[in-house]
């Protein structure tokens, strides 16, 4: 048992020093900054002069349909005041022009808290040193199969962390996106038709950064949990 207690041991190290680099990697490149995401993706900073002209060409019909529901269809049917909507039409239309400067100012916002966060002091941590831990622990409280007991233990802790760090990368993807399709969205804003559009839009873009932030706290959290028992592992 001696050999395969020796392989079990090696490939819980592994895992952990797996989850180690990732730890390092993954936190710093998740947040508000759109950087990491137009390194993978450089097409949407490419399309997204075309989501400002589609924008611009969305308004603009959308303002002479509701103009022609207003002369063309006479007054019965549902149509805005053409004078709000000439001047919600042209708002729109520089919003949509700018939106980069908007979302950009946005961000910034939304990135303070979460440089914040990751830039707050937490107990050193060592995923490698996890392992060795476990065996410890593990050791005193139980005869036998003890690697095998801190291989299952780690490959919980492994899979669980991974599934927190996807889920923090799919937030950020989709963020991104929420990012460079954001001229689209300020058109829906243009009439009173479709301003439901862009007000579910900027809820979600608005949850997105704050689902963001708070992946980032429970990361950290989670973190700070495992150096905290790496540093007193008997103090439960």
């Amino acid at each position: 048992m001696g050999i395969l207690d020796g392989i079990v041991e090696w490939i819980a190290e592994q895992i952990m020093y797996g989850l180690d680099l990732i730890n390092t990697s993954v936190l710093g490149a998740l947040g508000c900054d759109m950087s990491v995401f137009l390194r993978y993706f450089p097409a949407a900073e490419t399309m997204y002069d075309s989501f400002v002209a589609l924008a611009i060409g969305l308004i603009l019909l959308l303002w002479i349909w509701n103009l022609f529901k207003n002369f063309g269809l006479g007054t019965g049917s549902e149509a805005e005041d053409p004078i709000k909507l000439s001047i919600r039409s042209i708002v729109f239309i520089f919003l949509a022009y700018y939106s980069d400067t908007i979302i950009e100012t946005v961000l910034e916002i939304g990135g303070t808290p979460y440089d914040w966060i990751l830039s707050s002091s937490l107990p050193s941590l060592d995923f490698g040193s996890f392992n060795s831990v476990l065996l410890t622990i593990i050791g005193v409280c139980a005869n036998g199969g003890v690697a095998l007991i801190v291989l299952i233990l780690v490959l919980v802790l492994a899979w669980n962390y991974l599934k927190l760090l996807c889920e923090a990368a799919e937030r950020y993807v989709l963020l991104g996106v929420l990012v460079f399709t954001a001229p689209v969205a300020f058109a829906m804003g243009a009439c009173q038709s479709t301003s439901n559009i862009f007000k579910s839009w900027c809820r979600m873009f608005g949850g997105q950064v704050f689902l963001l932030l708070m992946n980032a706290w429970c990361l950290r959290l989670f973190v700070s949990m495992v150096g905290a028992f790496i540093a007193n592992p008997l103090s439960l």
